[in-house]
């Protein structure tokens, strides 16, 4: 069983949401008792408010993607669960500006149905709320499914995109088409080395066996698409390219938004060996890297592994991604 620094398993959300609050008492606020946190200066008036959401499980993901230049407001979960239509709705009614609220999260089955009814709820009211599924994870069903897969890693980029240009004044029917168009351009993949626990319970959520790795595997133990001997990095970095550019498909000349994301357990010395893998390969195909980072960005406990995301850029992309943004879990200077 593994060892983790908690107390009541029942009060993890609750415990990690105050330590969050108090860790940023000047940038952020609880909304109530409840599972929403915002902005310290939400809503912002004229501008259309960016909630996010999800379970918990994955810091930084979503909790610490507040900020500005990011999201407006965001609703936790519990432990790998879709937060509750009354907490989203509550961060809904935090990010209102008068503008209309945008829906940022990822394409799990809980969350498209929570999220859901409190964006009915929140018409109801009389707030013009839109969606935006994020769905860039490629082993999750075939390219003809696209709108069947799962969103992972590219989600910290496009919250990025999102608050960058709501903050610039884009409309919300506007920043649906662009945010629509950022996430057909996104594809991710990702390698397992071991399983992530449940701190409720200590059990893994799935088994690996000792010598092995596997391609595909999800956040919360979905199964994956290929079994393998641990390779070596340059031979894990090409097998991920080799299928994410294959999905889009990415062609030569492409430019691409690099993301290698650690699921929990990887050390930055092995993400940089990935990414020195990654350029070299990239390099023989004639791709550009206009830009690449690594970090935890979305996390699986104590899951040892990567991901790598590749967003193919137009000038619209590059130029809200560079854009500043300051959030708790993200910076760009």
């Amino acid at each position: 069983m593994v060892k983790k620094l908690i107390n009541n398993p029942d009060d993890i959300v609750n415990e990690l949401i105050e330590g969050f609050i108090l860790i940023n008492k000047n940038k952020v606020k609880r909304i109530g008792d409840s599972n929403a946190v915002a902005r310290k200066e939400s809503p912002i008036k004229d501008k259309v408010g960016i909630v996010i959401g999800g379970g918990a499980g994955h810091e930084p993901l979503f909790l610490e993607f507040i900020g500005d230049g990011m999201a407006d407001a965001a609703a936790h979960g519990q432990i790998f669960a879709a937060p509750s239509p009354d907490h989203i709705l509550k961060a809904i009614n935090a990010a209102d500006g008068g503008k209309g609220v945008l829906l940022l999260y990822n394409n799990y089955a809980g969350d498209v149905l929570n999220f859901n009814i409190a964006q009915d709820m929140a018409r109801e009211q009389g707030i013009n709320v839109r969606t935006v599924l994020i769905n860039d994870e490629i082993s999750s069903a075939p390219p003809e499914r696209m709108e069947d897969r799962r969103g992972t890693t590219a989600d910290h980029f496009i919250i990025k995109l999102a608050g960058a240009a709501s903050k610039t004044g884009m409309d919300l029917d506007t920043l649906v088409k662009f945010l629509n168009k950022a996430v057909y351009n996104s594809r991710s993949l990702g390698v397992s080395l071991s399983a992530c626990t449940l701190p409720q319970t200590g059990l893994a959520t799935f088994t690996l066996e000792e010598g092995k790795m596997e391609f595909g595997m999800g956040l919360h133990g979905e199964a994956g698409v290929k079994k393998v001997d641990v390779m070596t990095a340059d031979e894990t970095a090409r097998t991920l390219i080799d299928y994410i550019l294959a999905d889009l498909p990415f062609r030569e000349d492409d430019e691409v938004m690099l993301i290698i994301n650690g699921y929990g357990s990887t050390t930055r010395m092995e993400m940089l060996i990935v990414a020195k893998s990654i350029y070299e390969y990239l390099s023989e195909k004639k791709i550009n890297i206009y830009s690449g980072e690594i970090g935890e960005f979305c996390t699986s406990q104590e899951m040892a592994g990567i991901s790598v995301t590749l967003i193919r850029l137009d000038d619209e992309m590059k130029k809200y991604y560079d854009k500043p943004a300051y959030s708790p879990g993200y910076i760009k200077p």
